[in-house]
């Protein structure tokens, strides 16, 4: 039962992440400890599964894909993302960089502790790092699409939504906004319960968890270090997506308008909600005050909420 517990909070922190534009459920699952778990439990839904469950072997079914361990940390996932889309919107919309700077410490500890997993650096991981640093910092230019309700476009959304969020340093979130439909899938569409834009979301998503696991559970068995170095590269990389203090721009390269929080606002002060930028750049806080020292604080607090997860995960190891 205490793992149990354990492993639905872990999946709590999972789901937090891959609501954030930026932060990756696949970092979390690395740093708790449960990633190479997580991913061989997905690549059992195979052939063999289907057989045990036609056949009514439901008990060996559960032993094969260890169906415990996927229900408590999915349910965690699930309780976490419909509990905080909410949240998150109300934050992202009135105090953007207080929620970017709690992230960007997050993140940034990450890079140290599942860096410090890697056994020995060889000159391949070393190239893995640094391609995968580059890859992820190319993905903060690219500019975002326009949005996009069509059925099979939003089965292709939670395809490669699905494979981001469970790969570490690479946010399904962000995803979606490149892809034009994070306000849609995860603000509107969750806050909404609006199934015709979630029901395809979902099946595109189950396809990619598992076709995804098989491709990514290879390939860590077979070159830890060099994957653990790719990973922490995309880790690293993402950080230029969180960096609380943007300038940002709509569609037709204006500048938006942004009060000291960092929210978007109209000439009169106005807060606005759903304002979907089309471009950043990461610039310096315009001066020291109240709200900078608030940033670094939550920068801070960051970093140590990452120091508590990895101990705790030291200690149940």
């Amino acid at each position: 039962m205490k793992e149990t517990i354990g492993l639905f909070f872990k999946g709590i922190g999972m789901g937090a992440a891959n609501v954030i534009p930026g932060v990756s459920g696949g970092t979390i699952a690395l740093i708790t400890g449960i990633f190479e778990r997580l991913i061989n439990s997905i690549k059992a839904f195979d052939l063999t599964a289907v057989r045990l469950i036609f056949s009514g072997k439901f008990k060996e079914f559960a032993a094969h894909v260890n169906l415990g361990f996927l229900v408590a940390v999915l349910f965690g996932v699930a309780v976490s993302i419909i509990s905080l889309a909410k949240l998150f919107g109300f934050l992202f919309t009135n105090y953007p960089i207080y929620i970017w700077a709690y992230f960007f410490g997050l993140i940034l500890a990450s890079v140290y502790f599942v860096g410090k997993t890697i056994e020995k650096w060889s000159l391949g991981t070393i190239i893995m790092f640094v391609l995968g640093t580059a890859f992820a910092l190319a993905l903060t230019f690219l500019k975002p699409a326009s949005e996009n309700s069509s059925f099979l476009y939003l089965i292709v959304c939670g395809v490669v939504a699905a494979c981001s969020m469970i790969l570490p340093g690479l946010s399904g979130s962000f995803v979606l906004i490149l892809m034009g439909n994070y306000e849609l899938v995860m603000i509107n569409a969750v806050n909404e319960r609006e199934i015709m834009i979630l029901l395809p979301v979902v099946i595109g998503a189950g396809f990619g968890l598992i076709a995804f696991s098989y491709l990514l559970s290879w390939i860590f068995k077979k070159f830890k270090d060099q994957t653990i170095g790719l990973l922490t590269g995309f880790i690293l990389g993402s950080l230029g997506i969180l960096w609380p203090w943007k300038n940002s721009f709509d569609n037709t390269g204006e500048l938006l308008s942004i009060n000291k929080f960092g929210a978007y606002i109209n000439p009169s002060g106005t807060v606005l909600e759903k304002v979907k930028p089309f471009g950043y750049e990461q610039v310096l806080p315009p001066s020291f005050d109240a709200v900078v020292m608030w940033a670094v604080g939550l920068i801070l607090l960051g970093i140590v909420s990452i120091w508590v997860v990895e101990k705790m995960a030291e200690g149940k190891g």
